[in-house]
């Protein structure tokens, strides 16, 4: 399931409803097609959260169910200051909530839509961010699946966070990557994936690729209007023209190489982002 980004500003005034007699509801941060978050009080440890709540209906409630705690176990496995950190998973009255640490700042898509275009050394800094956040969750055996702007937040002390690993997938569990291959935002995922094949690490930074280009340049490298013709230009086409990405133009290029053979490994980034 998507994660809504946390940190936002309240929009919504909570009922001051008590989940699992600890977690009181302060007001609604944001929601997606499979939930809600909201900013929270943990009453017990005296501190605030971000408290996803899971809607769970219909015939589709079970899958939800276990994607939310493949969600929170996928986070959870990792401890790097650059992914979100989730705490834990409860049931209350029959529904799911996941207690995940609450971020301030906002995300790389709303700082392009309110700013346009970042400077290079901001996007240098966040694709420095971002690329160890990768190595982790690869070393862990994982592949994150949904690098995209909306997923990273830029906190206000100067934290870059992966987050939402609603489609994280085992590394070696080539079945349910390629069953989960076509979840994700098409602007932002890889070939391999657009194609139905299965997926791994390379995926991912592709997929850095083609966010370090929104970062930069202000725009998706491959958006073309509508979800199908954004997935033939994700296999087919060469990304929209470089205007502003000056010294980063070469690395986003190797990052958005259509064969996962020839991008760039997370050190190979990191080496270049140096420079």
């Amino acid at each position: 399931m998507n994660t809504v980004a946390v940190g936002l500003a309240p929009t919504i005034v909570g009922s001051g409803l008590l989940v699992a007699g600890r977690y009181r509801l302060v007001a609604l941060l944001g929601r997606g097609g499979m939930g809600r978050v909201w900013l929270a009080e943990d009453e017990l440890m005296q501190r605030r959260v971000a408290l996803k709540q899971v809607m769970l209906s219909g015939q589709a409630a079970e899958y939800v169910r276990a994607s939310a705690l493949a969600e929170a176990r996928a986070a959870a496995r990792l401890d790097h200051d650059s992914t979100v950190k989730v705490h834990d998973i409860i049931e209350d009255s029959g529904e799911q909530w996941i207690v995940m640490e609450l971020l301030s700042g906002r995300t790389l898509a709303e700082a392009v839509a309110a700013d346009g275009p970042l400077p290079i050394a901001e996007v240098r800094r966040i694709a420095l961010h971002l690329v160890d956040a990768l190595r982790a969750i690869h070393r862990a055996g994982l592949v994150h699946s949904d690098v995209k702007p909306a997923n990273v937040q830029l906190c206000g002390d100067g934290r870059v966070v992966l987050m939402d690993f609603g489609i994280a997938t085992e590394i070696d569990d080539e079945q349910t990557l390629s069953s989960a291959a076509m979840a994700g935002s098409p602007a932002y995922m890889s070939p391999e994936r657009a194609r139905g094949d299965a997926v791994g690490p390379a995926s991912d930074l592709f997929s850095l690729g083609a966010t370090l280009f929104a970062g930069v340049e202000g725009r998706s490298p491959f958006g073309a209007g509508d979800p199908f013709s954004t997935l033939v230009a994700v296999v087919e086409a060469r990304p929209a023209p470089f205007v502003h990405a000056g010294p980063l133009r070469p690395i986003i290029e190797a990052l958005l190489s259509k064969a996962p053979a020839d991008r760039p490994t997370p050190d190979q980034t990191s080496a270049a982002l140096n420079i």
